[in-house]
C-alpha cells in the first residue's frame, strides 16, 4: 500500500481525531476490535494505509455521525492521490488536516512567503483581517483562526521544528488590518527570529530575477520523505513527485543567496516598525 502521501496522512489524522473524540487510547480501541495498537498507530500516522474493511472494522465500535462515517470511509477510496492534484473548497478541510498533520511530523519547514507573513508566524490579529478581508463566512472564522494558532506549537514546543521562513519585502510594508495589527504582526516576527530553531530571512525587492518568483511555497521533511504544499485562495495542492519536490528544493539556496542575513533581517524589520510607525 501507498504509505506517506498527503492523502494517507489526512485519512491517518481523521481516524487519530474520532478515536481521541471518543477518549479512546490506541490500546483500547485496539482491544476493542482485536488488532495491536501497534497497527492502529502506524495507520494514524500515515505510515501504513488500512483498507476499506479494515477502516470499517476501526469505525464501527465509535460514536460518530454518519455523515463523518462516510467522509472517511469516502477517504479510503484513494489515498495515493496525484502528485498535482488540486484540492477545491469541498475537500479543504481534508486538506488542512494534511498539512496540520505533515508540520506536526516534520523536522524541518521552508516556506517562501512573497506577499504575506508566513502562517506559522502570523497573530490571531492578522490572520482575522485576512480572512475577513477575503470574505470568509463569520461562522467559519473564528474555528480557521484557532487552526492556525494552533499550527504555531511546531515552533515552541519541546523538540520543535526548524523553520526556515523566507518573506518577501513587500510582507512588511502591506498594511494588513491596520497600524495596530501590523505593530502586533511585526513584533511577533522579531520576538520569533530570536528562537534558535527559526532562521528568518527577508527578500529584498532589489534582488533581480531569483525563483521565489514563480510563486509562494512550503517545503515539508520528515520521516525521510519531502513533500511541498502549494496554496492559493480557492484550491491547493500537495507536491510529493520526489522530481518535482526537488525542484522547489534546489530554489531554496537560491533565495538564501539573495536573501538578508538574520541579524540583516531583524534590523530591517526594526526599522520598518521605526519608520512606518505602526
Amino acid at each position: 500500500m501507498n504509505r506517506n502521501t498527503s492523502k494517507a496522512i489526512a485519512l491517518g489524522a481523521r481516524l487519530r481525531n474520532v478515536r481521541e473524540a471518543n477518549n479512546l487510547s490506541q490500546r483500547a480501541l485496539g482491544r476493542k476490535i482485536g488488532v495491536v495498537h501497534s497497527l492502529l498507530s502506524r495507520n494514524e500516522s500515515g505510515q501504513r494505509v488500512p483498507t476499506r474493511a479494515e477502516v470499517i472494522r476501526i469505525l464501527e465500535p465509535l460514536d460518530i455521525p454518519d455523515r463523518v462515517r462516510e467522509e472517511i470511509l469516502g477517504m479510503t477510496e484513494d489515498t495515493a492521490g496525484s502528485p498535482l492534484e488540486v484540492i477545491e473548497l469541498p475537500e479543504r478541510r481534508v486538506q488542512i488536516a494534511a498539512l496540520v498533520e505533515l508540520e506536526q511530523m516534520a523536522h524541518e519547514i521552508v516556506s517562501w512567503s512573497p506577499l504575506i507573513v508566513p502562517g506559522l508566524l502570523q497573530v490571531s490579529a492578522y490572520t482575522r483581517s485576512i480572512m475577513e478581508a477575503a470574505r470568509i463566512p463569520e461562522e467559519e472564522i473564528a474555528t480557521r483562526v484557532a487552526v492556525r494558532m494552533g499550527r504555531r506549537d511546531v515552533l515552541t514546543r519541546r523538540n520543535p521544528v526548524r523553520f526556515t521562513a523566507l518573506i518577501g519585502e513587500a510582507v512588511l510594508l502591506q498594511t494588513v488590518g491596520g497600524p495596530a495589527v501590523m505593530a502586533e504582526q511585526l513584533d511577533h516576527l522579531l520576538m520569533m527570529s530570536a528562537h534558535e530553531n527559526v532562521d528568518l530571512r527577508i527578500v529584498p525587492f532589489a534582488t533581480g530575477w531569483h525563483p521565489g518568483l514563480d510563486g509562494p511555497f512550503h517545503v515539508l521533511k520528515c520521516n525521510g520523505t519531502s513533500f511541498v504544499h502549494l496554496e492559493n485562495r480557492i484550491s491547493s495542492v500537495f507536491v510529493q513527485e520526489p522530481e518535482v519536490v526537488a525542484g522547489f528544493e534546489a530554489s531554496v539556496p537560491r533565495l538564501l543567496e539573495v536573501a538578508m542575513d538574520q541579524e540583516r533581517s531583524f534590523e530591517f524589520i526594526a526599522k520598518v516598525v521605526r519608520t512606518t510607525g505602526v
